[in-house]
């Protein structure tokens, strides 16, 4: 299921889906709000629609390995994965992979951060689609495809649930010459 951004049931799909993520104000610090996915992940057919949208971009194109980065993007990851017939990498916070793992560090709009991947999760060559729920600043996921980078995986696209378009994270994104997807804007 393709779609094209002047399909107007798609539009009013994905405003249906957008209407589902509910805001957190001062969550996790005071000042910041957080879009709060959870509401949209208990509805059946808007997590399906969700992952259809997302995955169907990749029926066919040969991707090996979805990456999701802790913990939300574990979610849309996994599911991501078996949808379109590719393994799984888990990017996670440091001490939290048992097995040998390279390490990325990153700010974000509210701190600083690390994450790790296994060192055995992507080999050199294996195409990849990263994913994680929100792209605010970039920072985390910028880092991910560090490690993805590191690693001599090939990446196919980066993609978010849902973007936070005036924290500019997706200049960062592309400044490192992947395209980026994302299926909500804020």
């Amino acid at each position: 299921m393709s779609f094209k951004e002047t399909d107007l049931d798609i539009h009013k799909e994905i405003e249906e889906l957008k209407s589902l993520i509910r805001d957190v104000p001062d969550f996790p610090k005071p000042g910041i709000v957080f879009k709060d996915i959870t509401p949209l992940l208990h509805k059946p057919w808007a997590f399906q629609k969700v992952i259809d949208y997302i995955g169907n971009r990749y029926i066919g194109a040969g991707v090996e390995i979805v990456a999701g980065i802790e913990s939300r993007g574990f979610i849309l990851a996994s599911a991501l994965a078996y949808k379109i017939g590719a393994g799984l990498a888990i990017i996670r916070k440091p001490g939290k992979l048992p097995y040998k793992t390279v390490s990325a560090s990153y700010t974000l709009e509210y701190g600083q951060d690390t994450i790790e991947i296994h060192e055995d999760a992507i080999t050199k060559g294996t195409k990849v689609v990263l994913i994680d729920d929100v792209l605010a600043t970039g920072g985390t996921m910028s880092a991910a495809i560090d490690l993805v980078e590191k690693l001599g995986g090939n990446i196919v696209s980066v993609d978010f649930l849902l973007e936070l378009t005036f924290l500019g994270g997706r200049k960062k994104i592309l400044e490192k010459g992947y395209p980026v997807f994302s299926l909500i804007k804020f």
